[in-house]
């Protein structure tokens, strides 16, 4: 059994402890449910014996409903047993898989910025649903076929030994027998179904990733390409099926051949004790009762078997995601980030990207608390990578990033999120109303101070156009939104949240010039008294700032006022500010 197969089971087994009295409570209905089913045969047996046996009508009636009614008291206390474990199971079920998605869910947003960025989107939700509904369908296999089989084959065996010694010892090594052929061969037959599910993975992401980018697919004639690449993904997962399959059909045919074997043997040796006197017609109707329940029941465990280590094939991929530990943890003891000033220092900072490519080396900044700092260079320079080592998305290589001198890798991640304010350049929404959307940095305020906020960002005009207004739902990603309405709404966002250091990544780019206008009236009210950090191309957004720096891969090159900057002789801000106000470089 795999290292992540073994995980699976002990992740399902510690979450099934935690609901022990259900669990035992269906377990017994179960038991008890199965031990009348065996026990029912005996008195048909009896019942036969008795219409066999020559004696007077008058007696064998009396008899038979005596038998009869026993026999109807029994079935009863089954039925019982049987709906006691069915309300059981349902509850027990039910919350384990409660816990183990809200535990999916909580494991898998604690992982770093980078890992979605690695991760498609549809790929992890298929494994979270498939983790969590192996767990639904493995407890069903578990308690209402491997469970009855136990207890019947049990008390089968048992019976049969009293009757006739070589009877049950034929009857328990063949069992023995079958099921551990049906136990073998499912665990050669495991790393296929593995590969099965991992060719199914593959055809969910392709899927996923053509159309999340339907849009490009169509522009850049990518149709017949992506075509003939899903058809490639499909046709693997199609053969990697086939095989699945056919190996499960070449072990139902021996079954098959087992049970027959199992049927003519037995009744050989039954005929041969009967006419020994051993054995009754009472008894071959027993046996023949017994033998249709251990086909059933054997037939079954090879299915069931097979099931599950399918279903631990399905849950293995989400087990590898909560056996791998997160890329960016709180230190043991860390403490909440207190922010009174907002002053932000890098010192002696060095970043890589995957231990290769190297962004910063030795970088020293520090924005005073207050400051409205512009940051300006080439793609590539690493503005955004400043960005997002102050939130924390990536762990530093070397150096520090201190804020209000408080080491941010030594502070919780959530209190540093608390008190940063990010814009993005393509602020991403939830397919939820605008009023949640804009809520969603502080969900405890009132509508009244949303509708300010909105108002503030300039995205009331827009919203109340709508018929729905604030509980206008804007589309997954917010796709119903334009690139500047989506901006407002972040902007709005980052105004009700008030936190005291504020970043604002292109906040502006999407943003026609009269939308730029309003919108840095805004945002003059949003920085007032916060420490900022504006990320820009357009040099207009940050033409107010504190101080502006220009860097590059080597560092900062250049750093002072817009006046200062763009009278600098030779300097490069000068270079793009006169490209960028109408002139051209030759």
């Amino acid at each position: 059994m795999k290292t992540n197969t073994k995980k699976t089971i002990k992740y399902y087994l510690k979450t099934a402890l935690d609901h022990k009295i259900s669990g035992f409570l269906m377990i017994f209905g179960i038991v008890g449910g199965e031990v009348m089913s065996v026990i029912v045969p005996l008195y048909f047996r009896d019942f036969f014996n008795i219409l066999a046996s020559g004696q007077s009508r008058d007696i064998i009636t009396a008899s038979l409903i005596s038998i009869l009614i026993t026999i109807a008291i029994l079935e009863l206390a089954k039925w019982a047993f049987r709906r006691f474990a069915t309300f059981s199971d349902v509850y027990f079920t039910a919350h384990v898989m409660f816990d183990l998605a809200n535990h999916c869910f909580a494991y898998l947003h604690k992982n770093s910025f980078s890992y979605f960025e690695n991760n498609f989107v549809g790929s992890l939700v298929k494994r979270v649903k498939w983790f969590v509904n192996a767990s639904e369908r493995i407890v069903d296999r578990v308690s209402w076929h491997i469970l009855p089989l136990i207890v019947s084959i049990t008390i089968i065996t048992y019976v049969l030994f009293q009757a006739n010694f070589w009877l049950g010892l034929a009857v328990f090594v063949w069992v023995i027998g079958f099921l551990l052929i049906n136990w073998a061969f499912t665990k050669y037959k495991l790393k296929y179904d593995i590969a099965k599910s991992k060719a199914e993975t593959a055809t969910t992401r392709v899927l996923a990733d053509t159309i999340t980018n339907n849009v490009n697919v169509k522009l850049f004639n990518g149709y017949g390409r992506e075509l003939n690449n899903f058809f490639k993904v499909v046709k693997k997962f199609r053969a990697s099926q086939m095989l699945s399959w056919n190996l499960g059909n070449v072990m139902d045919s021996i079954q098959g051949f087992l049970m027959i074997s199992l049927e003519i043997g037995t009744f050989y040796l039954a005929i041969r004790l009967w006419n020994k006197g051993v054995l009754t017609l009472g008894d071959f109707v027993l046996i023949q009762t017994y033998l249709i329940t251990i086909f059933h029941r054997t037939w079954e465990f090879g299915r069931v078997i097979r099931d599950i280590y399918e279903n631990l094939a399905d849950a293995e991929e989400m087990t590898e995601i909560l056996s791998t530990p997160h890329d960016i943890l709180d230190v043991h003891g860390a403490k909440k980030l207190q922010v009174q000033k907002g002053e932000i220092e890098f010192s002696n900072v060095t970043f890589c990207y995957h231990k290769t490519r190297n962004v910063l080396k030795k970088f020293n900044l520090r924005v005073k608390a207050g400051e409205k700092l512009g940051l300006v260079g080439p793609s590539g320079a690493g503005k955004t990578t400043v960005i997002k080592l102050i939130l924390r998305m990536h762990d530093l290589t070397k150096g520090q990033i201190i804020i209000d001198g408080q080491d941010i890798s030594k502070v919780t991640q959530e209190s540093l999120w608390q008190n940063v304010s990010l814009v993005p350049q393509d602020p991403i929404l939830f397919h939820r109303t605008l009023m949640e959307n804009i809520k969603y940095g502080k969900p405890n305020v009132t509508n009244e101070e949303v509708i300010k906020a909105a108002k503030a960002a300039h995205c009331h005009e827009f919203i109340t156009e709508f018929q729905e207004g604030y509980n206008t739902y804007v589309g997954e990603r917010g796709v119903k939104l334009s690139g500047g309405e989506r901006q407002r709404v972040a902007i709005a966002r980052a105004i009700l949240r008030n936190a005291p250091i504020l970043i604002l990544d292109e906040a502006t780019s999407s943003l026609d010039s009269e939308s730029e206008m309003l919108i840095q009236d805004a945002l003059d009210k949003l920085m007032k008294d916060k420490t900022v950090i504006v990320v820009a191309h357009r040099l207009s957004t940050i033409r107010k700032m504190d101080r502006i720096i220009i860097i590059d891969q080597k560092g900062i090159l250049e750093e002072g006022k817009h006046s200062e900057l763009s009278k600098k002789k030779d300097g490069v801000y000068k270079k793009l500010w006169k490209l960028q106000a109408g002139g051209f470089i030759n």
